[in-house]
């Protein structure tokens, strides 16, 4: 281990640490109730682990999950890769960062939303954007050795003044309040949803170009960046649970009395963004609203940054011929205009495919995940098993009667049971193949 691999650890943990993984957690330590500890448990294991799980993975290919999908089809890898980068990069996340910022970090202090103050805004953030993810290499230093110490002060700093506050405090809900669901479940389906595997499966080019950069060409030892590419991901998945471990501690301690949040019910408010500005406000005064505001602001443009340089690494891969800084500026000026026209259209636009790629990029890691740490299997239980989750998540999202009924529908895990049945299917028939023809070989 060496102090590359921290810096770069520490960056993986900022980028993957955006605003909706700030507000989240506060929600669900408050709902958790006396029920603290099985609830965390829960979201640690799949908000964390999963992700983590993306990243490791992903080192077992040379060139990531490039690699690995080109085994099931070229064209799958080209199509699927696309929609993923596209999607929750220029098309969602990207912009979604900025408006999230502006709404979080400045309108408390303007009072009202407007054009020109937006469009202000957007500019000097979009353009720090562009400028620290125009050199991949000073990316990684920057965010790594100097925006993510900035964000974890800022993070620790309204943690632990909040702990010193409230502790002693007992829960602000007697009870947890997930209905009928328990409180591990509740918090192991939150960490599911919160899709940062699709974040995983983007970031992971980002962590292994990093590594290799930083080694000799005629060193690149594939064990050595794998090692490397493992130890980055548990300092990221070591600090993010902490402080979401952290965040969700002080929110679920918080006095909040049931009138205010069924306000914030009816008003259709953000939660966990009230809970932390109340947090921040109750420790630290009125400073409280500039803490939050730079946290919100560090949160949202360190993803912002990683979100860009993944996107343009990747098309710069894809098509070398066209220069990165040019991708680069192109999703950059893309992510700018949607965040001050119609980002609430092009959201409502891209949730549907998110819901579409989130289950195949699951599946993608199981599968991933049994072949490198259990056995590898045949390559027809890597088609098969992805084709029915493909299937079953176009037919759900486009609301096909019959997927209502199916299994773990509720949870947003119909796609399951479709995929443990082609891994079964696609190994019993490739172990009964005569010999072993080339679409029946194992990845």
């Amino acid at each position: 281990m060496n102090k590359n691999t921290f810096i770069i650890g520490f960056m993986l943990f900022a980028i993957f640490f955006g605003a909706g993984n700030l507000i989240f957690p506060p929600t669900l330590g408050l709902n958790s109730g006396s029920e603290f500890w099985s609830t965390l448990l829960g979201f640690v294991i799949t908000g964390v682990g999963l992700p983590l799980l993306g990243i490791m993975v992903s080192a077992f290919y040379h060139n990531g999950y490039k690699t690995s999908l080109t085994r099931i089809h070229p064209w799958f890898a080209v199509i699927f890769l696309m929609a993923i980068y596209l999607t929750i990069g220029p098309f969602f996340a990207i912009p979604r960062t900025g408006a999230t910022s502006y709404e979080m970090a400045v309108l408390p202090f303007i009072g009202e939303a407007g054009r020109t103050s937006l469009l202000a805004f957007t500019v000097v953030y979009y353009a720090i954007t562009l400028w620290l993810s125009l050199n991949p290499s000073k990316m990684v230093e920057r965010i790594g050795a100097i925006l993510t110490p900035a964000l974890l002060i800022a993070i620790l700093a309204l943690i632990g003044k909040s702990v010193w506050w409230l502790y002693g405090n007992p829960p602000t809900m007697s009870a947890a309040n997930f209905g009928d669901q328990s409180a591990f479940l509740a918090g192991f389906i939150g960490g599911y949803q919160t899709m940062d595997v699709l974040a995983s499966v983007a970031f992971s080019v980002i962590v292994i170009n990093a590594i290799k950069a930083k080694m000799p060409a005629d060193q690149r030892d594939n064990q050595v960046v794998m090692k490397q590419t493992f130890v980055a991901g548990i300092i990221a998945a070591v600090s993010l649970a902490i402080i979401y471990v952290g965040l969700a501690w002080v929110s679920n301690r918080l006095p909040v009395s049931p009138d205010t949040l069924a306000d914030l019910s009816a008003k259709q408010q953000d939660i966990g963004s009230f809970l932390l500005n109340t947090a921040a406000y109750q420790t630290f005064g009125s400073f409280g609203r500039i803490l939050f505001g730079i946290i919100v602001t560090l949160a949202c443009l360190t993803t912002s940054v990683g979100l860009v340089t993944a996107v343009g690494e990747f098309f710069y891969g894809l098509f070398p011929r066209i220069r990165y800084s040019s991708y680069v500026i192109a999703v950059t000026l893309v992510s700018f205009i949607l965040a001050n026209q119609g980002l609430s259209a092009v959201i409502g636009k891209s949730v549907p495919v998110l819901m579409v790629l989130y289950p195949i990029a699951m599946t993608i890691l199981l599968l991933l995940i049994i072949d490198n740490f259990i056995r590898p299997m045949p390559l027809l239980a890597h088609r098969l098993a992805t084709g029915l989750a493909t299937a079953v998540s176009i037919l759900s999202v486009a609301g096909a009667g019959f997927t209502e009924q199916l299994p773990l529908k509720a949870y947003s895990l119909e796609w399951l049971p479709f995929a443990l049945a082609g891994i079964v299917l696609g190994s019993i028939i490739g172990k009964m193949a005569v010999g072993k023809p080339a679409d029946q070989e194992t990845v």
